[in-house]
């Protein structure tokens, strides 16, 4: 088994009083031809780690192999096969689509001509604009089209459909599914869960700097032991016995108070919830919110950490 990506105890630590760690002993590898997705909230250490691989910023201590290779000795040759889109990329709004796309392909020894990049993120009647005309799910796919010019085996992409209409997220999916049936490697860092789902072989999840989990989307979700997820919230706080009593129905695994929300976790719905009706109902609790769903990587992150991705 072939790995483009492997790190062992990376940490990054910044000097301060007291020292921030952003990093703190991280370790997980990425088989070739994967999309291996890193996720977490902001401040999670997701792109400090992606700076280290990316060979922006070295590391405070541990080891980190891109390729077979390592930053600090193999600098030319692996920049010469990764691709890179970062969190925020700025592009000169004096060049166009066409003289930005020429200009990252001079880097490379190699690669495929600027035309076949337009086309593949689907901006070849974008051309000869200029870069400032472009909306923003346009720069957006040229800021991975700049990655992708140079044809590399491996390609980092850091959030990148944060801020995208959903029908401009959708493109991008179909881009970088595009990139891993092609039988080269994706790293990606999101903070969408569903985007974790749809286009990652294997995740890990950061929080506060470390990995909490780390494996398949579909076996992260299965680990909880729950397949759906009732959130309700109500007029009052539950009382000790009203929260008993869920946890006494069967196929309930977990009931959490999050914020103002309850979360169950559980198995049937359809068994859970007219329980949970006539208990309030015979208690005048009146319900001012319910919502159902299937369990996703969110509540795995829940499980793991007891609190929401988008806390802080």
């Amino acid at each position: 088994m072939s790995f483009a990506i492997r790190c062992e105890e990376l940490t990054k630590t910044y000097p301060g009083k007291p020292p921030v760690e952003a990093v703190r002993g991280i370790s997980f590898e990425v088989q070739e031809g994967q999309c291996y997705g890193v996720l977490g909230p902001n401040g999670a250490g997701k792109t400090t780690t992606i700076e280290i691989l990316e060979g922006l910023l070295d590391a405070t201590s541990g080891s980190a192999e891109v390729l077979q290779m390592q930053w600090g000795r193999d600098d030319n040759a692996i920049r010469q096969r990764i691709g890179v889109s970062l969190q925020e990329t700025r592009l000169s709004e004096r060049l166009t689509v066409g003289e930005t796309l020429k200009l990252f392909r001079s880097f490379y020894a190699g690669g495929i001509s600027p035309i076949e990049a337009m086309d593949r993120v689907s901006l070849g009647e974008k051309k000869n604009a200029w870069i400032k005309n472009l909306s923003g799910g346009q720069k957006q796919r040229l800021a991975v089209a700049t990655a992708l010019v140079g044809d590399p085996d491996l390609i980092f992409l850091d959030e990148p459909t944060t801020g995208l209409d959903p029908s401009s997220r959708r493109e991008l999916w179909g881009i970088i599914e595009s990139f891993t049936d092609a039988g080269k490697t994706v790293l990606l860092t999101t903070h969408y869960m569903e985007e974790a789902e749809r286009l990652c072989d294997r995740v890990a999840i950061f929080d506060s700097g470390k990995i909490i989990t780390e494996g398949t989307p579909d076996g992260l979700i299965r680990s909880l032991g729950a397949e759906h997820v009732i959130e309700f919230s109500t007029d009052r706080v539950l009382k000790d016995e009203d929260l008993a009593m869920l946890r006494g129905i069967e196929s309930v695994d977990r009931v959490e108070l999050m914020g103002e929300d309850y979360r169950v976790s559980l198995g049937q719905p359809h068994r859970v919830l007219p329980k949970l009706i006539n208990h309030l109902s015979a208690n005048e609790i009146a319900m001012t919110g319910l919502t159902t769903r299937s369990a996703s990587l969110e509540d795995v992150f829940v499980a793991k950490t007891g609190h929401k991705l988008s806390d802080d």
